[in-house]
Order: C-alpha cells, then sequence, then structure tokens
C-alpha cells in the first residue's frame, strides 16, 4: 500500500485525520513526518504540518496467527482428561460419610456440660460489682478551706472582668459578691435597668457570663470554685417552672405511658428535672445527646 500524504495544523491533528480517512487506529500505521506545523508570529508566516501514511500490512497476518494460537489453546483446554479422577472422588465420598455416624453423640452432650459450667461463674461476678459503687461516692466529696486572701482576690478578678464587660456594653450595672464557705460558691448578683438583656433567652446570656467569669477566677485558683450569677431572682424563678414542668410532664408520661423528651438544657437544669422527679413511683428520668443540644428524656416506668 503506498503512502499518503495528510496536512493539518499540527501533527497530532494529522494523525487523527488519517485515522478518520484510512478507518483504523494510529497503532495499525505507519506514519513518516514530513514536517511539523509552526504557529508563526501572532499567526504570520504559519506552517502545517506534513505527514505520509499507510497501513501496516503485516499486521493483518499477525492478527490471523494470534486466532489460530487462540482456538489451539481451547482444544487443549477441553480435552477430558481431568474428568475421570473427578468421578472416583465423588463415589468415594459418598461411601464413607454413612460410617461416621457417632460424631452426633458428642454435639448433644457438649453443650449441656458448658451451660452448666458458666452458670456459677455469673452468680461470683456480681457481688464484686456491687462492692465498688459505694466506696467511689464516699470519696468524692472534700472540704476546701479557703483563706480572707484567697476570697478577696477571686471577688477582685470576678469584679474586675464583668465591669470591663459592662463598659463595653454601655450598660450600669451593680455588682454584688458574696462566698458561700458551706458550698464553695461566689455568688454574684447583679442590679441595674434593663436586666433583661443579662439574661437572654431562657438564660442563655446570663449562663454565657457565668461560665466566662468561672475560667477568669479559677484562673489561678489550685482548687475548683462554683461561680453562680443571677439577677432579679431569676434563678430562683426557673427553678420553680422547671420544677413544675417536670410535675405535669410526669403526669402526662403516667397517663399515654409514652417518652416525652424536654428542649435541651444546661446540665444545671437537668438537674433540676432529676431531682425533681427522682422520688416518682410512676415515671424515671436519663440525660441524652451531645452538649450543647443535651437533653432530658422522661419514660414511664415498667
Amino acid at each position: 500500500m503506498e503512502f499518503r500524504e495528510i496536512t493539518a495544523k499540527t501533527v497530532d491533528e494529522a494523525i487523527t485525520k488519517a485515522c478518520l480517512e484510512l478507518e483504523t487506529s494510529s497503532d495499525n500505521l505507519e506514519i513518516q513526518v514530513v514536517r511539523e506545523g509552526t504557529s508563526g508570529f501572532f499567526g504570520i508566516g504559519s506552517k502545517p504540518a506534513i505527514i505520509k501514511v499507510r497501513k501496516k500490512v503485516e499486521e493483518e497476518e499477525f492478527d490471523i496467527l494470534k486466532e489460530l494460537k487462540k482456538e489451539e489453546t481451547k482444544k487443549e483446554r477441553k480435552e477430558p482428561v481431568h474428568k475421570e479422577p473427578k468421578k472416583e472422588v465423588k463415589k468415594e465420598i459418598k461411601k464413607e460419610m454413612p460410617k461416621e455416624q457417632p460424631k452426633k453423640e458428642v454435639k448433644k452432650e457438649a453443650p449441656k456440660q458448658a451451660k452448666k459450667e458458666n452458670k456459677p461463674v455469673v452468680k461470683e461476678e456480681v457481688p464484686v460489682k456491687a462492692e465498688k459503687k459505694p466506696e467511689v461516692k464516699k470519696e468524692e466529696r472534700k472540704p476546701v478551706v479557703r483563706t480572707e486572701e484567697q476570697i478577696k482576690a477571686m471577688e477582685q478578678d470576678g469584679r474586675k472582668f464583668l465591669e470591663g464587660v459592662f463598659k463595653a456594653m454601655e450598660l450600669p450595672v451593680e455588682i454584688n459578691m458574696n462566698y458561700d464557705k458551706e458550698n464553695d460558691c461566689l455568688e454574684i448578683d447583679f442590679s441595674g435597668e434593663d436586666m433583661g438583656i443579662l439574661i437572654g433567652k431562657r438564660g442563655q446570656t446570663l449562663d454565657s457570663l457565668q461560665y466566662l467569669t468561672s475560667l477568669v477566677v479559677n484562673k489561678e485558683q489550685q482548687d475548683y470554685v462554683r461561680v453562680k450569677l443571677d439577677t432579679e431572682n431569676y434563678r430562683s424563678r426557673r427553678k420553680d417552672t422547671l420544677e413544675n414542668l417536670a410535675r405535669n410532664i410526669a403526669y402526662k408520661v403516667k397517663k399515654t405511658r409514652k417518652p416525652v423528651v424536654l428542649e435541651p438544657m444546661n446540665p444545671y437544669e437537668r438537674r433540676i428535672i432529676h431531682s425533681a422527679l427522682q422520688g416518682n413511683k410512676f415515671v424515671e428520668t436519663y440525660s441524652e445527646g451531645n452538649e450543647p443540644y443535651r437533653h432530658v428524656v422522661v419514660v414511664y416506668k415498667k
């Protein structure tokens, strides 16, 4: 087959053009590059690429040889050399199977012994777990004794931080502080106008201020000090509403026997719900979820 001359902008485009004209792939072509294309300067003086192409004659012969080899390999695989030993093996297995029957008696006796041996193990583990629980609870609470200098330092740090926050908010607030020695708690009370801004929706702003103040106060303390922020007696009013809510939900769960999921609450408010329904005979409570979406679930006792 004679060479055919093909021109295009680049050599690659000329090869693809040759593949379309000769209806074959580039692997079955003999290609001679006569001239590579040049783009010139802004299209001026550009020259197309020229190649000479023809089909490979030898490829067809090689393809035929490959097909013949494939047919020979197929015939070799179809030879019935390996079929006879398979039949003999199957016959021997069938004859030997009915002889090995006494295995069934061993299987029936084994599980009975295992069940009898597991029963005393469970009885021994139960009292060990019950002894460990009360020991941990007794060692948790330890009284903390603080000097007057430590108490003054805590009050100064808390007051300095809160005054800076209220100045930035341009909100006039009076701050009253008191340290409760019995509960080891620094109680801070606010008074002034527009205290609803400091409380926020469901006490979220007040809880955030309480958390930040606790970090500032405990920064230089070895033992952790509880910090409680309140204004306009919000904490006690919120406690009363939560206790009433808990009782109403307990009555609803007792009547319908369906669980009720409460809205997400902080740990302090969840503790109020748990303690309010702790002695209830008909319902029980537990918390689920992750902070800040952790909530209380009230369930009917079975």
